[in-house]
């Protein structure tokens, strides 16, 4: 009996593993197509617009493939850490959903003089999941 719970907790640990790094691989492609998207049309091929409509579609699809990769990470995790991932992910989208109205409204009702910015409301949300995983950690140590 021990045996096999010893050999299920290295199984899950490996799994884990290799999901976590097809994951980083997947959000690195994301990241690089991300940047092609966005660099591309200025600084490569000048505003053309086949290519660019082919970086944003490639963009796009390593988008969802790296989206497909994080539900398969999910639901490789124990139920500890898929319930600190999911707790996670809730507060960063409430977080962005409520600050992200909110920033906009900022600029309607001439608060700010500024535009409001995507990346902004990525980074905010990107700290928000790191802090929502530390403290899920935390919580259940």
């Amino acid at each position: 009996m021990t045996k096999k719970i010893i050999t299920d907790t290295c199984d899950l640990t490996a799994r884990t593993k290799k999901n976590t790094l097809r994951l980083g691989c997947w959000t690195g492609a994301w990241v690089l197509a991300t940047a092609g998207a966005a660099f591309g049309p200025r600084f490569l091929w000048d505003f053309n617009t086949l290519p660019t409509i082919l970086g944003v579609l490639i963009h796009l699809g390593i988008g969802f493939g790296m989206i497909r990769m994080f539900r398969q990470y999910l639901l490789g995790l124990d139920e500890l850490q898929r319930k600190i991932q999911l707790d996670a992910m809730a507060l960063s989208l409430g977080v962005g959903l409520v600050v992200g109205v909110s920033y906009e409204l900022l600029e309607d009702i001439k608060l700010i003089t500024f535009e409001p910015e995507i990346s902004h409301l990525i980074l905010l949300m990107c700290l928000t999941y790191c802090i929502g995983i530390i403290l899920g950690n935390r919580r259940y140590q």
